[in-house]
Protein backbone atom coordinates (compact mmCIF):
# COMPACT_ATOMS: atom_id res chain seq x y z
CA UNK A 1 0.00 0.00 0.00
CA UNK A 2 1.51 3.18 -0.89
CA UNK A 3 1.58 5.46 2.47
CA UNK A 4 0.01 8.27 0.12
CA UNK A 5 -3.09 6.18 0.03
CA UNK A 6 -3.55 6.90 3.57
CA UNK A 7 -2.56 10.22 4.60
CA UNK A 8 -4.54 12.39 5.28
CA UNK A 9 -7.53 9.81 6.56
CA UNK A 10 -5.88 9.69 10.13
CA UNK A 11 -9.65 10.23 11.41
CA UNK A 12 -11.26 9.96 8.70
CA UNK A 13 -14.03 7.14 9.91
CA UNK A 14 -14.39 3.57 8.79
CA UNK A 15 -16.67 1.96 11.32
CA UNK A 16 -19.24 2.52 12.59
CA UNK A 17 -21.69 0.17 15.16
CA UNK A 18 -21.88 -0.75 18.56
CA UNK A 19 -18.69 0.07 19.88
CA UNK A 20 -18.83 3.47 18.49
CA UNK A 21 -17.39 5.24 15.37
CA UNK A 22 -13.30 3.95 14.99
CA UNK A 23 -11.31 6.06 12.93
CA UNK A 24 -8.96 5.25 10.46
CA UNK A 25 -5.59 5.72 12.39
CA UNK A 26 -7.70 4.22 15.88
CA UNK A 27 -8.08 1.80 13.69
CA UNK A 28 -4.45 0.78 12.19
CA UNK A 29 -3.25 1.21 15.90
CA UNK A 30 -5.30 -1.46 16.59
CA UNK A 31 -4.17 -3.91 13.57
CA UNK A 32 -0.53 -3.20 14.29
CA UNK A 33 -1.02 -3.76 17.99
CA UNK A 34 -2.46 -7.50 16.08
CA UNK A 35 0.26 -8.12 13.90
CA UNK A 36 2.68 -7.64 16.10
CA UNK A 37 1.25 -10.99 17.73
CA UNK A 38 0.54 -13.30 14.73
CA UNK A 39 3.08 -15.96 14.08
CA UNK A 40 6.17 -15.30 12.22
CA UNK A 41 4.27 -17.22 9.11
CA UNK A 42 0.99 -18.78 7.81
CA UNK A 43 -2.41 -18.38 5.94
CA UNK A 44 -4.69 -16.46 8.06
CA UNK A 45 -8.77 -18.07 8.07
CA UNK A 46 -10.66 -15.61 8.78
CA UNK A 47 -13.93 -17.02 10.76
CA UNK A 48 -15.09 -13.84 12.55
CA UNK A 49 -18.83 -12.92 13.26
CA UNK A 50 -18.42 -9.46 13.85
CA UNK A 51 -17.80 -7.81 10.56
CA UNK A 52 -15.02 -4.99 12.30
CA UNK A 53 -13.08 -7.65 13.76
CA UNK A 54 -13.27 -9.25 10.41
CA UNK A 55 -11.65 -6.27 9.01
CA UNK A 56 -9.24 -6.03 11.61
CA UNK A 57 -8.01 -9.56 11.42
CA UNK A 58 -7.37 -9.10 7.63
CA UNK A 59 -5.57 -6.06 7.73
CA UNK A 60 -3.50 -7.54 10.59
CA UNK A 61 -2.74 -10.61 8.43
CA UNK A 62 -1.51 -8.28 5.70
CA UNK A 63 0.54 -6.01 7.67
CA UNK A 64 2.29 -9.57 9.09
CA UNK A 65 2.57 -10.66 5.41
CA UNK A 66 -0.10 -13.53 5.45
CA UNK A 67 -2.61 -14.15 2.60
CA UNK A 68 -5.97 -13.92 3.98
CA UNK A 69 -7.74 -17.72 2.85
CA UNK A 70 -11.37 -16.25 1.59
CA UNK A 71 -14.54 -18.48 1.79
CA UNK A 72 -14.12 -18.94 5.26
CA UNK A 73 -16.92 -16.64 7.96
CA UNK A 74 -18.71 -18.20 10.80
CA UNK A 75 -21.01 -20.38 8.54
CA UNK A 76 -17.74 -22.09 6.65
CA UNK A 77 -18.52 -25.78 6.10
CA UNK A 78 -16.11 -28.82 7.36
CA UNK A 79 -15.07 -29.17 4.02
CA UNK A 80 -14.12 -25.72 3.21
CA UNK A 81 -11.50 -25.89 7.03
CA UNK A 82 -10.88 -29.64 5.95
CA UNK A 83 -9.24 -27.97 1.91
CA UNK A 84 -7.39 -25.06 3.80
CA UNK A 85 -5.81 -27.78 6.63
CA UNK A 86 -5.01 -30.10 4.15
CA UNK A 87 -3.86 -27.47 1.64
CA UNK A 88 -2.25 -24.90 3.31
CA UNK A 89 0.26 -25.65 5.81
CA UNK A 90 0.92 -23.02 8.87
CA UNK A 91 -2.69 -21.80 8.10
CA UNK A 92 -4.55 -20.86 11.71
CA UNK A 93 -7.87 -19.52 12.47
CA UNK A 94 -9.07 -15.95 13.35
CA UNK A 95 -11.79 -15.98 15.55
CA UNK A 96 -14.05 -13.45 17.83
CA UNK A 97 -16.39 -16.05 19.32
CA UNK A 98 -16.08 -19.63 20.61
CA UNK A 99 -16.24 -22.47 17.58
CA UNK A 100 -15.58 -25.99 19.31
CA UNK A 101 -14.15 -28.40 17.31
CA UNK A 102 -11.96 -26.27 15.24
CA UNK A 103 -8.45 -28.17 14.96
CA UNK A 104 -6.68 -24.94 13.34
CA UNK A 105 -4.48 -22.95 15.46
CA UNK A 106 -6.91 -20.11 16.97
CA UNK A 107 -6.01 -16.52 17.32
CA UNK A 108 -8.36 -14.56 19.26
CA UNK A 109 -9.23 -11.06 16.87
CA UNK A 110 -11.74 -9.22 19.53
CA UNK A 111 -9.18 -8.51 22.66
CA UNK A 112 -8.37 -4.96 23.00
CA UNK A 113 -5.13 -4.40 21.06
CA UNK A 114 -3.69 -1.61 22.54
CA UNK A 115 -0.86 -0.10 21.45
CA UNK A 116 1.12 3.38 20.44
CA UNK A 117 0.65 5.21 17.24
CA UNK A 118 1.53 3.48 14.11
CA UNK A 119 3.16 3.90 11.47
CA UNK A 120 0.84 4.44 8.09
CA UNK A 121 1.99 1.31 6.71
CA UNK A 122 3.74 1.05 3.12
CA UNK A 123 2.35 -2.35 1.59
CA UNK A 124 4.31 -3.87 -1.16
CA UNK A 125 1.99 -3.85 -4.25
CA UNK A 126 2.68 -7.60 -5.54
CA UNK A 127 2.23 -9.05 -1.88
CA UNK A 128 -0.68 -11.78 -2.35
CA UNK A 129 -3.16 -10.27 0.09
CA UNK A 130 -5.86 -13.27 -0.04
CA UNK A 131 -6.20 -16.68 -2.07
CA UNK A 132 -10.27 -16.56 -3.70
CA UNK A 133 -11.39 -19.97 -4.58
CA UNK A 134 -13.85 -20.28 -7.05
CA UNK A 135 -17.02 -21.90 -6.45
CA UNK A 136 -16.97 -25.66 -5.41
CA UNK A 137 -20.85 -26.18 -6.45
CA UNK A 138 -19.12 -27.95 -9.64
CA UNK A 139 -15.62 -29.82 -8.54
CA UNK A 140 -12.68 -28.83 -6.18
CA UNK A 141 -12.10 -25.42 -5.57
CA UNK A 142 -9.47 -23.89 -7.62
CA UNK A 143 -7.30 -21.04 -6.29
CA UNK A 144 -6.89 -17.81 -7.09
CA UNK A 145 -3.86 -15.32 -5.85
CA UNK A 146 -4.77 -11.72 -5.32
CA UNK A 147 -1.65 -9.35 -4.65
CA UNK A 148 -2.57 -6.43 -2.90
CA UNK A 149 -2.01 -3.78 -5.99
CA UNK A 150 -5.18 -5.84 -7.15
CA UNK A 151 -7.07 -4.82 -4.83
CA UNK A 152 -6.08 -1.45 -4.10
CA UNK A 153 -6.58 -1.03 -8.12
CA UNK A 154 -10.48 -2.41 -8.14
CA UNK A 155 -11.34 -0.62 -5.18
CA UNK A 156 -9.95 2.42 -6.33
CA UNK A 157 -12.41 2.35 -9.62
CA UNK A 158 -14.92 1.12 -7.53
CA UNK A 159 -14.99 4.16 -5.44
CA UNK A 160 -14.34 6.35 -8.39
CA UNK A 161 -17.06 4.77 -10.25
CA UNK A 162 -19.79 5.50 -7.25
CA UNK A 163 -18.70 8.57 -5.92
CA UNK A 164 -17.12 7.44 -2.77
CA UNK A 165 -13.41 9.29 -3.16
CA UNK A 166 -14.95 12.32 -1.42
CA UNK A 167 -16.42 13.47 1.65
CA UNK A 168 -18.85 13.10 3.08
CA UNK A 169 -18.20 9.91 3.88
CA UNK A 170 -20.62 6.81 3.19
CA UNK A 171 -22.10 4.18 5.45
CA UNK A 172 -22.62 0.58 4.31
CA UNK A 173 -24.81 -1.30 5.37
CA UNK A 174 -24.48 -4.84 4.09
CA UNK A 175 -26.50 -8.39 3.98
CA UNK A 176 -23.39 -10.15 2.41
CA UNK A 177 -20.41 -11.49 4.27
CA UNK A 178 -16.91 -10.23 4.25
CA UNK A 179 -15.36 -13.40 3.49
CA UNK A 180 -16.19 -13.89 0.05
CA UNK A 181 -15.29 -11.93 -2.79
CA UNK A 182 -18.07 -9.51 -3.42
CA UNK A 183 -18.63 -9.03 0.22
CA UNK A 184 -14.82 -8.58 0.75
CA UNK A 185 -14.38 -5.93 -1.86
CA UNK A 186 -17.20 -3.47 -0.86
CA UNK A 187 -17.42 -4.30 2.68
CA UNK A 188 -13.35 -4.79 3.81
CA UNK A 189 -11.42 -2.62 0.96
CA UNK A 190 -13.89 0.34 0.30
CA UNK A 191 -13.61 1.67 3.99
CA UNK A 192 -9.63 0.83 3.89
CA UNK A 193 -9.30 2.65 0.73
CA UNK A 194 -12.26 5.08 0.30
CA UNK A 195 -14.42 7.21 2.01
CA UNK A 196 -16.99 5.08 3.80
CA UNK A 197 -17.59 3.26 7.17
CA UNK A 198 -18.66 -0.20 7.71
CA UNK A 199 -21.88 -0.97 9.47
CA UNK A 200 -20.96 -4.02 12.38
CA UNK A 201 -24.29 -5.79 13.13
CA UNK A 202 -26.94 -8.21 12.55
CA UNK A 203 -28.59 -7.76 9.02
CA UNK A 204 -30.76 -11.27 8.74
CA UNK A 205 -33.81 -10.00 8.61
CA UNK A 206 -35.63 -7.01 7.08
CA UNK A 207 -36.21 -5.37 10.06
CA UNK A 208 -32.64 -5.65 10.96
CA UNK A 209 -31.33 -3.99 7.76
CA UNK A 210 -34.16 -1.09 8.42
CA UNK A 211 -32.53 -1.12 12.09
CA UNK A 212 -28.76 -1.00 11.10
CA UNK A 213 -30.02 1.82 8.15
CA UNK A 214 -31.37 3.62 10.62
CA UNK A 215 -28.62 3.45 13.14
CA UNK A 216 -26.43 5.26 10.90
CA UNK A 217 -25.60 8.44 8.93
CA UNK A 218 -26.07 9.64 5.55
CA UNK A 219 -24.89 9.00 3.02
CA UNK A 220 -26.44 5.39 3.24
CA UNK A 221 -25.43 2.41 1.05
CA UNK A 222 -27.31 -0.70 1.12
CA UNK A 223 -24.84 -3.78 -0.31
CA UNK A 224 -26.65 -7.22 -0.41
CA UNK A 225 -27.73 -9.52 -2.88
CA UNK A 226 -31.08 -10.20 -5.78
CA UNK A 227 -32.35 -12.52 -2.81
CA UNK A 228 -32.13 -9.85 -0.27
CA UNK A 229 -33.67 -7.97 -1.96
CA UNK A 230 -36.75 -9.98 -2.98
CA UNK A 231 -37.34 -10.91 0.72
CA UNK A 232 -36.99 -7.01 2.01
CA UNK A 233 -39.44 -6.19 -0.78
CA UNK A 234 -41.59 -8.18 -0.10
CA UNK A 235 -41.77 -6.75 3.44
CA UNK A 236 -43.17 -3.52 2.11
CA UNK A 237 -42.07 -1.36 5.19
CA UNK A 238 -40.32 1.48 4.06
CA UNK A 239 -36.53 2.24 4.23
CA UNK A 240 -34.35 5.15 5.57
CA UNK A 241 -33.51 7.76 2.54
CA UNK A 242 -30.74 5.98 0.68
CA UNK A 243 -27.90 7.19 -1.72
CA UNK A 244 -27.90 3.88 -3.48
CA UNK A 245 -28.50 -0.14 -3.36
CA UNK A 246 -25.50 -2.07 -4.88
CA UNK A 247 -26.20 -5.83 -5.51
CA UNK A 248 -23.89 -8.20 -7.41
CA UNK A 249 -23.46 -12.49 -7.24
CA UNK A 250 -26.51 -12.90 -10.11
CA UNK A 251 -27.92 -10.36 -12.63
CA UNK A 252 -30.99 -8.49 -11.22
CA UNK A 253 -34.56 -9.10 -12.67
CA UNK A 254 -35.28 -5.56 -14.13
CA UNK A 255 -38.71 -5.73 -12.46
CA UNK A 256 -36.61 -5.89 -8.93
CA UNK A 257 -34.27 -3.00 -9.96
CA UNK A 258 -37.63 -0.86 -10.99
CA UNK A 259 -39.15 -1.70 -7.68
CA UNK A 260 -36.45 -0.80 -5.61
CA UNK A 261 -36.34 2.79 -7.37
CA UNK A 262 -39.73 2.91 -7.07
CA UNK A 263 -40.54 1.78 -3.80
CA UNK A 264 -37.22 3.03 -2.10
CA UNK A 265 -36.41 6.42 -4.29
CA UNK A 266 -33.36 5.65 -5.17
CA UNK A 267 -31.01 4.34 -7.83
CA UNK A 268 -30.16 0.40 -8.23
CA UNK A 269 -26.31 -0.52 -9.21
CA UNK A 270 -24.92 -3.74 -10.08
CA UNK A 271 -21.45 -4.82 -10.47
CA UNK A 272 -20.76 -7.75 -12.64
CA UNK A 273 -17.32 -9.72 -11.37
CA UNK A 274 -15.59 -12.81 -10.72
CA UNK A 275 -14.05 -14.58 -8.02
CA UNK A 276 -10.97 -14.94 -10.45
CA UNK A 277 -11.16 -11.24 -11.63
CA UNK A 278 -12.66 -9.30 -9.19
CA UNK A 279 -15.21 -6.60 -9.71
CA UNK A 280 -14.79 -5.50 -13.28
CA UNK A 281 -18.37 -3.45 -14.74
CA UNK A 282 -21.36 -2.04 -13.27
CA UNK A 283 -24.77 -0.75 -14.54
CA UNK A 284 -27.80 1.07 -13.33
CA UNK A 285 -30.42 -1.56 -14.06
CA UNK A 286 -33.50 0.63 -15.36
CA UNK A 287 -31.38 2.45 -17.84
CA UNK A 288 -29.18 -0.04 -19.59
CA UNK A 289 -29.09 -3.52 -19.95
CA UNK A 290 -25.56 -3.41 -20.94
CA UNK A 291 -22.20 -3.48 -18.27
CA UNK A 292 -19.89 -0.16 -18.29
CA UNK A 293 -16.62 -1.63 -17.41
CA UNK A 294 -14.65 -0.19 -14.50
CA UNK A 295 -11.67 2.23 -15.71
CA UNK A 296 -8.48 0.47 -16.83
CA UNK A 297 -10.29 -2.68 -17.05
CA UNK A 298 -10.54 -3.96 -20.93
CA UNK A 299 -12.55 -7.28 -22.09
CA UNK A 300 -12.74 -9.43 -24.93
CA UNK A 301 -14.53 -12.82 -25.43
CA UNK A 302 -13.61 -15.43 -22.82
CA UNK A 303 -10.54 -12.71 -21.04
CA UNK A 304 -10.65 -9.83 -18.92
CA UNK A 305 -7.65 -7.74 -18.45
CA UNK A 306 -7.50 -6.52 -14.81
CA UNK A 307 -5.22 -4.46 -13.26
CA UNK A 308 -2.45 -6.28 -11.26
CA UNK A 309 -3.76 -9.48 -12.34
CA UNK A 310 -2.99 -9.23 -16.00
CA UNK A 311 -5.14 -11.24 -18.24
CA UNK A 312 -7.95 -13.87 -16.86
CA UNK A 313 -10.10 -16.50 -18.13
CA UNK A 314 -13.64 -15.96 -17.82
CA UNK A 315 -16.52 -18.48 -17.50
CA UNK A 316 -19.17 -16.14 -18.52
CA UNK A 317 -20.42 -15.33 -22.04
CA UNK A 318 -20.36 -11.57 -23.38
CA UNK A 319 -21.79 -9.81 -26.14
CA UNK A 320 -19.65 -6.40 -26.38
CA UNK A 321 -20.84 -3.46 -28.50
CA UNK A 322 -18.97 -0.60 -30.41
CA UNK A 323 -18.87 1.92 -27.54
CA UNK A 324 -16.71 -0.70 -25.10
CA UNK A 325 -20.55 -1.72 -23.05
CA UNK A 326 -21.32 -5.43 -22.76
CA UNK A 327 -24.28 -7.77 -22.39
CA UNK A 328 -24.39 -10.76 -20.01
CA UNK A 329 -25.57 -13.94 -21.53
CA UNK A 330 -24.89 -16.10 -19.17
CA UNK A 331 -22.28 -18.68 -17.90
CA UNK A 332 -20.53 -21.27 -20.63
CA UNK A 333 -21.78 -23.89 -18.29
CA UNK A 334 -25.04 -22.41 -17.78
CA UNK A 335 -25.86 -23.33 -21.39
CA UNK A 336 -27.75 -26.20 -21.86
CA UNK A 337 -28.53 -28.08 -25.00
CA UNK A 338 -32.07 -30.76 -25.92
CA UNK A 339 -33.01 -31.36 -28.57
CA UNK A 340 -30.98 -28.75 -30.95
CA UNK A 341 -32.34 -26.25 -29.11
CA UNK A 342 -30.14 -23.99 -26.25
CA UNK A 343 -31.67 -22.50 -22.96
CA UNK A 344 -29.90 -20.59 -20.20
CA UNK A 345 -30.01 -22.28 -16.66
CA UNK A 346 -29.88 -18.55 -15.46
CA UNK A 347 -32.91 -17.72 -17.48
CA UNK A 348 -35.20 -20.71 -16.73
CA UNK A 349 -34.54 -19.70 -13.29
CA UNK A 350 -36.08 -16.23 -13.86
CA UNK A 351 -38.83 -17.47 -15.82
CA UNK A 352 -39.34 -19.90 -12.80
CA UNK A 353 -39.46 -17.02 -10.15
CA UNK A 354 -41.59 -15.00 -12.03
CA UNK A 355 -44.04 -18.06 -11.54
CA UNK A 356 -47.21 -16.73 -9.08
CA UNK A 357 -46.74 -17.99 -5.61
CA UNK A 358 -43.06 -18.99 -6.04
CA UNK A 359 -40.70 -17.90 -3.26
CA UNK A 360 -37.62 -19.38 -4.73
CA UNK A 361 -36.27 -22.09 -7.38
CA UNK A 362 -33.48 -23.72 -9.54
CA UNK A 363 -33.45 -25.46 -12.28
CA UNK A 364 -30.65 -28.19 -12.48
CA UNK A 365 -29.27 -30.34 -15.26
CA UNK A 366 -28.42 -34.05 -14.58
CA UNK A 367 -24.65 -35.01 -15.39
CA UNK A 368 -25.34 -36.98 -18.11
CA UNK A 369 -27.32 -34.46 -20.49
CA UNK A 370 -25.13 -33.89 -23.03
CA UNK A 371 -24.56 -37.80 -23.41
CA UNK A 372 -28.07 -39.64 -22.48
CA UNK A 373 -30.75 -38.50 -24.47
CA UNK A 374 -33.74 -39.51 -22.21
CA UNK A 375 -31.65 -36.81 -19.26
CA UNK A 376 -33.97 -33.82 -19.02
CA UNK A 377 -33.92 -31.34 -16.07
CA UNK A 378 -35.09 -30.85 -13.13
CA UNK A 379 -36.39 -27.97 -10.92
CA UNK A 380 -36.67 -27.68 -7.03
CA UNK A 381 -39.23 -25.20 -5.99
CA UNK A 382 -40.31 -23.08 -2.91
CA UNK A 383 -43.67 -22.27 -3.28
CA UNK A 384 -46.25 -22.76 -0.27
CA UNK A 385 -49.98 -23.82 -1.56
CA UNK A 386 -49.00 -24.66 -4.72
CA UNK A 387 -48.64 -27.86 -6.33
CA UNK A 388 -46.18 -28.99 -8.63
CA UNK A 389 -48.86 -29.98 -11.36
CA UNK A 390 -50.07 -26.01 -10.73
CA UNK A 391 -46.26 -24.79 -11.11
CA UNK A 392 -45.92 -26.68 -14.54
CA UNK A 393 -49.04 -25.19 -16.37
CA UNK A 394 -47.72 -22.08 -15.33
CA UNK A 395 -44.23 -22.74 -17.11
CA UNK A 396 -45.90 -23.72 -20.24
CA UNK A 397 -46.18 -21.67 -22.32
CA UNK A 398 -43.21 -19.62 -21.21
CA UNK A 399 -40.60 -22.44 -21.36
CA UNK A 400 -40.08 -24.38 -24.71
CA UNK A 401 -41.23 -27.52 -23.73
CA UNK A 402 -37.63 -29.69 -24.13
CA UNK A 403 -36.53 -27.67 -21.00
CA UNK A 404 -39.82 -28.10 -19.03
CA UNK A 405 -38.94 -30.49 -15.70
CA UNK A 406 -38.85 -34.06 -15.71
CA UNK A 407 -39.11 -34.07 -12.10
CA UNK A 408 -40.23 -31.42 -9.84
CA UNK A 409 -39.52 -30.99 -6.40
CA UNK A 410 -41.06 -29.09 -3.86
CA UNK A 411 -38.81 -28.40 -0.55
CA UNK A 412 -39.49 -26.10 2.09
CA UNK A 413 -36.32 -23.91 1.60
CA UNK A 414 -33.54 -24.39 -0.87
CA UNK A 415 -30.01 -24.55 0.78
CA UNK A 416 -28.44 -20.99 -0.09
CA UNK A 417 -25.37 -20.02 1.38
CA UNK A 418 -24.66 -16.24 2.16
CA UNK A 419 -24.79 -15.17 -1.16
CA UNK A 420 -27.58 -16.69 -2.40
CA UNK A 421 -25.55 -19.41 -3.91
CA UNK A 422 -26.33 -22.78 -4.41
CA UNK A 423 -23.93 -26.10 -3.57
CA UNK A 424 -24.77 -28.90 -6.40
CA UNK A 425 -23.87 -31.48 -3.69
CA UNK A 426 -26.64 -29.64 -1.42
CA UNK A 427 -29.11 -29.12 -3.87
CA UNK A 428 -28.27 -33.30 -4.54
CA UNK A 429 -29.14 -34.25 -0.22
CA UNK A 430 -32.64 -33.00 -1.22
CA UNK A 431 -33.97 -35.82 -3.27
Amino acid sequence: MRRDLWRGREETICYRGARGPVSAGAFLDQATALAARLPESGYAVNLCADRYFALLGFMAALLRGHPTLLGGGPSATPAYLDMVTAGYPGAYAMLDHERPGTELPIQRVDAPWEGGRAEWPGIPMDRVAAIAFTSGSTGQPTAHTKPWGAFVAATMAAAERFGLRDEPVASLVATVPPQHMYGFETTMLLPLLARTAIHSGATFFPSDVRDALEAVPERRILVTTPLHLRAMLADRRPMPRLEAVISATAPLPRETAEAVERDWGTPMLEIYGASEAGSMASRRTIEDERWLPYSGVSLRPGVANVPGLGDVALSDELEFDADGRFRLLGRLSDVVKLGGKRASLAELNRTLAAVQGVLDGVFVAPEDLDSNPTSRLTAYVVAPGRSAEDILVALRGRVDPAFLPRRMILVDALPRDGLGKLPRQALAALG
